[in-house]
């Protein structure tokens, strides 16, 4: 065999690599970012599996159902429903038992989840005196679509909510929403963003580019861009990165008709100027420190920040009930 042939064989051989690389990831892509319609439970965090179930998830990519509700919560709610550009949105909307509200506050949930995951955190606002409207974002729970971009589109919603809110305080004050409290007062509409992991960044978004302007957020968790995220994600299983990691981005973002590369939390923060809370664990493989550092850095309003030592990509009053209440209340009542 003749040194042209080898080369012409080598060629071949990189070509059909690099081929096999993008249909792996488009074939994950594609996964990470479609829900399915069959029931069974999403694949663990890739931080639990052990070296075997891994390799599998690789292979096979992850199982992702499309995310359901669990009961609704101990409070009296109802359910409505809001129009996005994504599609018919389900909420659950809730007054304080008694007195004036403070305003309200709309929650919006983290990748794979719903609003029903939010419950705790709302009976808390509306113990602070808040309404709250805990939402199901586009492709989660009882919203439409099986579709998610992990806060690019979701952004569309945050959006969608906010306008909704606003209209809804423009009404009359007999609205049976908005409803009066004990001393006949209409609630004020002061509007407060609570966002998780996907949902803080769709928050950002939201703010940055599609101009919206709440009272105040606060943020759990948000990651820094979403070429990192994947790269964290590769890391949490003890995987090199590269090149499949800006790949999977590449192709999650073609498949769902934006520029992944783009979707930065970091580069949004710069355009923020409402007050905000940022709230992170120390212990989270997902996000890293340097990723919060630059969010927490670029705000360009008032800003406050709480680590919450130890703790993961989780929610932080698990294990700092009294701390992360704390936090809230501290905050809500600077920024009121």
């Amino acid at each position: 065999m003749n040194k042209r042939s080898r080369l012409r064989q080598l060629l071949a051989l990189l070509l059909i690599g690099f081929a096999a690389m993008n249909a792996v990831a488009f074939f994950h892509a594609w996964r990470f970012t479609h829900f399915s319609n069959e029931p069974g439970l999403h694949s663990p965090n890739p931080e639990l599996l052990g070296p075997g179930q891994k390799l599998w998830l690789l292979l096979t990519g992850i199982r992702n159902p499309k995310p359901q509700n669990g009961p609704k919560p101990g409070f009296p709610v109802e359910t409505v429903r809001i129009a996005s550009p994504n599609g018919p949105l389900e909420a659950w909307y809730a007054r304080p038992d008694s007195g004036r509200a403070r305003g309200t506050v709309a929650l919006f949930h983290g990748y794979t989840s719903s609003k029903s995951h939010l419950t705790h955190e709302a009976g808390y606002f509306r113990r602070l005196g808040y309404n709250v409207l805990l939402v199901d974002q586009a492709g989660n729970g009882n919203s439409a679509g099986f579709r998610t971009t992990v806060g690019y589109r979701e952004a569309d919603d945050v959006a969608a909510v906010f306008n909704w809110l606003k209209n809804l305080f423009a009404k009359s004050s007999g609205s049976p929403l908005l409803g009066r409290g004990a001393g006949g007062e209409v609630s004020r509409g002061h509007i407060i963003l609570y966002g998780v992991s996907m949902g803080a960044v769709a928050i950002l978004r939201a703010e940055a580019e599609l101009g919206i302007r709440p009272t105040a957020n606060i943020l759990e968790c948000p990651y820094g861009n979403m070429r990192q995220t994947a790269y964290n994600r590769f890391a949490s299983m003890h995987v090199p990165g590269f090149p499949m990691a800006d790949l999977l981005v590449l192709w999650g973002g073609v498949q769902n008709g934006f520029w992944a590369f783009g979707l930065n939390a970091e580069r949004y923060a710069t355009q923020i100027h409402a007050p905000t809370l940022l709230l992170w664990g120390t212990a989270d493989p997902r996000v890293t420190r340097a990723e919060t550092d630059a969010i927490f850095a670029n705000l360009a309003g008032a800003k406050a920040r709480h680590d919450f030592a130890g703790v993961g990509h989780e929610p932080y009053w698990r294990r700092y009930g009294a701390d992360w209440e704390q936090q809230i209340r501290g905050f809500l009542g600077a920024a009121k």
